[in-house]
């Protein structure tokens, strides 16, 4: 008599071509982060999967920047057991519209190319498959299971951080479905990451008849750059990168406004608390103290270090590998992503469940469709390993009557 684990194989085996036929039609659409048609397309076609799992499909508006809404996408079934299981994938690639025309699907050398193939469609996709799996195999270890898409997470996710939140505070745990490192790792925890906006305003003036009476701004702001790069290597665990820096219209002109960005990393919270500190206090003393300098974060991610709980996740991931003679490790990456605000919130997390695939954000974005099947059969074998194993915990309980 086959095992469960037996049956979830050959159930993803079964559905492999689907599986194939789905990611090529997602990656046909084009879904960068504020492409609200595209996202809302893809956003379809993953609610009807979900809808034909049986699952009662939700899109709640997720607030965008240009003051439009794009819905999430959000499936669930209810069980009759203690585990409640959150899987999260999110429908946004970083690729412009056109993307997909110019770069479509293509498989060469067991490998699949195109825009969001590993982040964060083929995930997604494995998520879903694994729904499959389970749902084959009869299983209802669960109180309930959700399957939320965000719309917006390549930016951070501004407008799904309640939503984020929401579900973290309804469930016992947090599968995230970002793609296996290039290594086959999953990943137990992420860097911090915000951007840091300074905008800098001085005063106008001819650059050739008064320029003493300007306050040059893209000069402060030069100086601002220089300042913060040399943050770099004061704490072991954080990176500062101006990344953007702008200033004036004119080369007659005394530029009277500048900006830059500075995309600030960091591994703990301590160091990531500082770096932010010091860039406030280097921003009060500007090079040029006439200049004023308005500083703002945007979309922050606090750092995710994994805790007990998510080491009991990883463990039962590892003891499942084992079972199905995969060899997974464990590893943390620079990259912030929906993973680093669910473990904000308390709840513990397990991230890169997808297959395996690499080059992310890049022209040469890659999935291993060989790892299709044993990593979906993984994801399938850890939700029922879960169900059995880790259910809600008295502290998870208590936490929940509380309200958090």
């Amino acid at each position: 008599m086959p095992d469960a684990l037996d049956l979830l194989r050959r159930r993803v085996e079964e559905r492999y071509d689907a599986y194939v036929a789905e990611l090529a039609a997602l990656v046909a659409i084009d879904t960068g982060s504020g492409d609200h048609a595209g996202i809302r397309s893809a956003g379809d076609r993953v609610a009807t999967l979900l809808s034909e799992l049986g699952m009662d499909v939700s899109r709640p508006p997720s607030p965008g920047a240009d003051g439009q809404s794009v819905p999430a996408v959000v499936g669930r079934w209810t069980g009759p057991g203690e585990l409640r299981l959150l899987l999260v994938g999110h429908l946004d690639t970083v690729f412009a519209r056109g993307t997909a025309a110019a770069r479509p699907y293509a498989e060469r050398d067991g490998r699949a190319t195109g825009p969001g193939v590993s982040d964060d469609k083929g995930g997604l996709l494995a998520g879903v498959f694994a729904l499959d799996a389970v749902r084959s195999l009869g299983w209802d270890d669960y109180a309930s299971v959700t399957f939320a898409c965000t719309p917006d997470e390549e930016i951070g996710s501004p407008g799904s951080r309640g939503l984020l939140a929401a579900l973290a505070a309804e469930h016992d745990v947090a599968l995230c479905l970002e793609c296996a490192r290039e290594d086959g790792s999953v990943v137990v925890g992420r860097r911090g990451v915000v951007d840091v906006l300074l905008e800098v305003s001085g005063r106008s003036a001819h650059a050739g008849v008064e320029p003493e009476r300007g306050i040059n701004a893209a000069v402060a702001a030069a100086g601002l750059t220089v300042d913060l790069a040399a943050l770099n290597g004061r704490w072991p665990d954080v990176t500062v990168n101006v990344g953007v820096l702008r200033a004036g219209e004119r080369p007659n002109v005394v530029p009277a406004r500048a900006c830059l960005v500075a995309d600030v990393r960091a591994s703990t919270p301590t160091s990531f608390d500082e770096v932010v500190a010091e860039i406030r206090a280097i921003a009060t003393r500007s090079s040029i103290t006439e200049a004023t300098v308005a500083v703002s974060l945007q979309a922050p991610a606090p750092p995710w270090a994994a805790d007990a709980e998510s080491g009991r996740v990883a463990a039962a991931a590892a003891a499942v590998a084992a079972r199905l003679g995969i060899d997974v490790g464990f590893t943390t990456t620079g990259g912030a992503a929906d993973a680093n605000l669910l473990a904000a919130e308390g709840i513990p997390v397990l991230d890169g469940l997808g297959p395996i695939g690499g080059d992310d954000h890049s022209l040469s974005e890659w999935l291993d469709l060989g790892s299709v099947i044993p990593r979906v059969t993984l994801l399938a074998g850890l939700m029922v390993e879960l169900g059995a194993t880790l259910g809600r915990s008295p502290e998870r309980a208590e936490r929940a009557t509380a309200g958090r």
